[in-house]
């Protein structure tokens, strides 16, 4: 099947669940959290779960998994924890919950960040995977780089993410 084919095929309206990461945001100080909801809404989309959690392993684990068990989610995007201080945990703690990894989302964000802050862009440790079949996209905090990431990669290939990580009907459980 083609490209054009398997993208023509793909669920157009999805449902994303929102975790924002952070030791320090709450509902009141979150940019990176709305900036996704409005950006997945802005698109025709909805979400259908929305949550805050702190920069702990077990507390980022347990969120993404009541995410991908979520009749109502498609799609599961975080916001936070992707750099390399310290507390920056999401990074290694979905990289040991994931079923596969999704190298090129990460890959393709860094060079496009590139374009935009240079060598920096070595600072960012975005990453994709699959999860009992459902797409999880760990994202940066700043709102800057969401909107890199929404608008090049995110909202472009959302449909054929899921589709592709939900395989044919015949496979699913």
């Amino acid at each position: 099947m083609s490209l054009e084919a398997h993208k023509g095929s793909a669920p157009k309206a999805l449902r994303f669940a929102v975790i924002t990461i952070s030791d320090t945001r709450d509902a009141s100080t979150d940019r990176g959290g709305p900036f996704l909801v409005e950006s997945v809404t802005g698109a025709g989309h909805t979400v259908t779960l929305r949550e805050i959690v702190k920069d702990e392993r077990s507390e980022i684990e347990a969120a993404v998994r009541r995410a991908v068990a979520h009749a109502e989610v498609d799609l599961v995007l975080t916001t936070g924890g992707t750099g390399i201080a310290p507390r920056d945990v999401t990074y290694d703690t979905l990289r040991g919950v994931f079923d596969s990894e999704i190298p090129g989302f990460g890959e393709l964000f860094r060079w496009l960040s590139f374009r935009e802050i240079g060598a920096a862009t070595i600072l960012s440790r975005a990453l994709g995977g699959v999860l009992a079949r459902k797409v999880v996209l760990a994202l940066p905090g700043s709102p800057k780089a969401l909107r890199l990431a929404m608008d090049e990669i995110v909202l472009k290939e959302a449909g054929h993410l899921v589709a592709q990580a939900r395989g044919p009907v015949e496979a699913r459980p």
